[in-house]
């Protein structure tokens, strides 16, 4: 194994494994209102024309925070900033377990956006900093797989917590939220002590 290879391999180990865990965390979180949107109807009206305004805000907060969000990225560094980015989201996913109609679930929805902006194009063009071009193709490839893997276990995760329902006298839909937010806020002191700002 050549000495490239080998430093390639060890930064690989080190940094993809975590980054798609943090990715797998962001899928699950933005897709679990699909999941909870039959549940949600029933409890607090909110019907298929609110669920499909709510997902139209969530894409307008992140399209107009996508490039802010990475000029961020730019200035306070990668380690600080996924963590704001993980901390914020993970707030806001829990906060959507008491929405109490169409409007609070529209803010919410709008703010996810804003929150979650930035953070896929931003980890690419991370994970540019960190690999010479001949490497990349390989590397997103390893990273993109994490979508196919979040999209197997949202489906299993979220049955299981929609039964909850009743559970301390929350509704299923709002434990999932609570619970898929978690990770989120538990990963961010991980994130700021083990995630490096960029190769030195």
């Amino acid at each position: 194994m050549s000495q490239e290879s080998g430093l390639i391999r060890r930064i690989t180990l080190k940094l993809i494994p975590f980054l798609i865990l943090l990715y797998l965390i962001a899928y699950v979180d933005r897709s679990a209102v699909g999941f909870a949107k039959l549940h949600m109807g029933a409890d607090i009206g909110i019907g298929d024309a609110a669920y499909g305004l709510g997902a139209g805000l969530f894409f307008i907060g992140y399209f107009l925070m996508e490039i802010p969000s990475n000029l961020m990225l730019e200035r306070f560094g990668a380690r600080r900033w996924f963590a704001r980015i993980m901390l914020t989201w993970g707030a806001i996913t829990i906060g959507m377990a008491f929405v109490q109609g169409p409007q609070s679930f529209y803010v919410m929805r709008f703010l996810l956006g804003v929150a979650e902006a930035g953070f896929f194009p931003g980890v690419l063009y991370y994970i540019t900093q960190w690999f010479p071009v001949r490497h990349r193709g390989k590397i997103l490839g390893l990273f993109i797989l994490s979508q196919p893997i979040a999209m197997m276990i949202t489906g299993p995760v979220s049955g299981g917590l929609l039964g909850m329902d009743g559970v301390l006298g929350l509704h299923g839909w709002q434990w999932l939220f609570i619970v898929i937010g978690m990770p989120a806020i538990l990963l961010t002191w991980p994130v700021l002590r083990y995630l490096p700002d960029g190769p030195q």
